[in-house]
């Protein structure tokens, strides 16, 4: 994938956790970005489904 395929996201995260993550990309041989979107793939559900609610007015 290409930086031309991804999207610029501004996080606020606590310091020690981001000393934390550079430290493991850097121990799996990876970018911080690459080590948080393998963890975000891991972390969320295939697919995520969003029902609209029904709402019956009498």
């Amino acid at each position: 994938m290409t930086t031309n395929d991804k999207q610029r996201v501004t996080l606020f995260l606590d310091p020690s956790i981001v000393k934390h993550a550079k430290a493991q990309a850097i121990l799996e041989e990876l970018s911080l970005t690459d080590l948080v979107e393998k963890t975000l793939i891991k972390y969320l559900p295939e697919v995520t489904v969003i029902k609209k609610a029904v709402i019956k007015v009498d």
